[in-house]
């Protein structure tokens, strides 16, 4: 897949320190946009006016450039660490992993605390794990730690860290590249992971007609014993999110997307609803509310140092959201809803 994939896949930036993605955009996408700035929270707006002058549609394309990691919380007199998650980390997967810690990138391995290790519980809560840096200096309380991981190619099939979100940061950077007559604003947002928290302050300022949040979700795929659906599955195409835990998505652009997807024979499928949540929830409350859907390209094992993801699945995403912003996305939504 592309460089700019492999960039944002490898930078470091969990929630509240989300630079490092954010620079690797800004230079990405100068010279194929209008206007391109920083607000005061950290989201990066990148602005686009359509080459249809008169009663643009403004259409708000969002992705999330913050990850799942930690944060350092005490240094101990052996030189561990306590630290406490930043955004939704299993604690199961955790003992072993390696990570980097701080903007010096120190290493580090996470470790059960010796107390813990004689318990015989069967999954240790993050506050009984510790990060082991081998003594390493200069960490303090507040540096934030990430998994140690590396973009690779496994098969058919794509392989690293913080695909949530940065395959929907690649996309919309993709997407920011094409011509379209809505006027189109791409907000790359910060601290989705710890409460939607960007995207709110830009719907508000960026004052939409529409708005997309363009994803990386749960693909729970994998053969199991219990007869219940997968919420989404690799190879199958975007999924179309019509609610989760944050918000409801507005029914007239869920049959703009699957409506479009069935006219180009482009795959798709329903994420299972009522999972997890979306930039949607805060952006559809912004001012007197935005109507607003989430697409998302399916990914195993989120939220860990190595997640999966099908690369057809991400080209599939920029043909439907191309051809719908080309099409019915790009004009006005009717006045009628189901």
């Amino acid at each position: 897949m592309d460089e700019l994939l492999e960039k944002l896949s490898n930078a470091r930036g969990v929630a509240g320190q989300e630079g490092e993605v954010r620079a690797i955009l800004r230079e990405e996408l100068a010279s194929h946009v209008e206007d391109i700035t920083v607000d005061s929270i950290g989201n990066l707006i990148a602005r686009k006016r359509g080459s249809n002058e008169e009663g643009q549609q403004r259409v708000m394309l969002a992705a999330h450039m913050d990850e799942v990691g930690g944060m350092v919380m005490r240094r101990n007199s052996d030189g561990t660490l306590n630290f406490r998650s930043v955004g939704g980390l299993d604690p199961r997967i955790l003992p072993g992993k390696r990570v980097t810690i701080g903007a010096s990138a120190v290493p580090g391995v996470i470790m059960r605390a010796p107390h813990a290790a004689r318990s015989s519980k069967r999954v240790m809560p993050i506050t009984e794990l510790l990060i082991d840096t081998g003594g390493a200096g200069g960490i303090v309380p507040g540096d934030m730690v990430t998994f140690e991981s590396s973009y690779e190619q496994y098969g058919q099939l794509l392989k690293g860290k913080s695909f949530d979100d940065r395959v929907g940061c690649y996309i919309l950077a993709e997407l920011l590249k094409s011509e379209f007559a809505c006027e189109l604003v791409g907000v790359f947002t910060v601290q989705e992971e710890i409460g939607l928290r960007g995207a709110g302050v830009a719907a508000y300022a960026v004052q939409p007609d529409v708005a997309v949040a363009l994803e990386g979700t749960v693909a729970d795929d994998l053969p199991r014993q219990e007869d219940i659906s997968p919420t989404t599955e690799l190879g199958k195409g975007p999924a179309i999110s019509v609610m989760d835990r944050s918000a409801h998505a507005d029914r007239r652009l869920v049959r703009i997307l699957t409506e479009t997807a069935d006219a180009h024979d482009i795959p798709w499928q329903f994420k299972q609803p009522g999972v997890g949540g979306t930039d949607v929830g805060s952006i559809h409350l912004a001012r007197g509310g935005v109507p607003a859907v989430a697409v998302a390209v399916p990914c195993r094992y989120i939220h860990t140092p190595a997640a999966l993801m099908d690369p057809a699945d991400v080209r599939d995403t920029i043909q439907l959201m191309s051809k719908a912003l080309a099409g019915p996305l790009g004009r006005p939504l009717g006045a009628e809803r189901s």
